[in-house]
């Protein structure tokens, strides 16, 4: 039985735990909407967050130092965005997490979550998955990136996300999967 007030972006998030445990965790959940190209967080700026897309879109970005931006992780809610501890160092954000579109986000700090993962073992269990998932994506898109040609990094994305490719500006997708817009656009239009 879920809590009423749970968004049902959670819901599938939260699968396999109890409902005590989903209620502890929602309670330290604070929920807002966004609209297209809001930042929820600032690479180099602090952020002591855990970030959740419950719907909508958003993107991880890395900036380098002429204003070039990286694609690193494409989101779709509901979705639990990388977690704080692979997505900062020393309290600031590596990356920027832009909204893509309008939707609605849940943040809380990461802090308490790790807390609530000491006095709970399925919240700890929960969080580690989602954890060991997240470094399983990244993973393998460095693995592809370092490994195939373009058109086999274009054949992963569609496995692994089949999508997305509808979802995203082709320009962001190129980026992600470490080609320029043009590459993506002959390798589309060559089939």
């Amino acid at each position: 039985m879920w809590p009423e007030d749970v968004h049902p972006g959670l819901k599938k998030l939260f699968e396999g735990l109890a409902t005590a445990d989903i209620v502890t965790l929602t309670r330290n959940f604070q929920t807002q909407p966004f609209h297209k190209n809001k930042h929820l967080a600032r690479q180099g700026e602090p952020d002591a967050k855990e970030h959740v897309i419950l719907s909508g879109k958003a993107v991880s970005l890395i900036g380098d130092a002429e204003g070039r931006e990286i694609c690193v992780a494409l989101h779709v809610g509901p979705c639990v965005v990388t977690p704080n501890l692979a997505r900062t160092a020393d309290g600031d954000s590596l990356v920027s997490l832009r909204t893509e579109t309008s939707g609605r986000a849940a943040s809380f700090a990461a802090a308490e979550l790790l807390e609530l993962m000491r006095g709970s073992p399925r919240i700890e269990s929960w969080a580690n998955s989602v954890l060991r998932g997240e470094l399983a994506r990244k993973t393998s898109r460095e693995w592809s990136l370092a490994a195939l040609s373009a058109k086999e990094r274009l054949d992963w994305f569609r496995r692994l996300y089949p999508r997305h490719e509808t979802l995203f500006t082709h320009v962001l997708i190129a980026s992600f999967l470490g080609m320029t817009p043009v590459t993506l656009s002959r390798l589309r239009n060559a089939e």
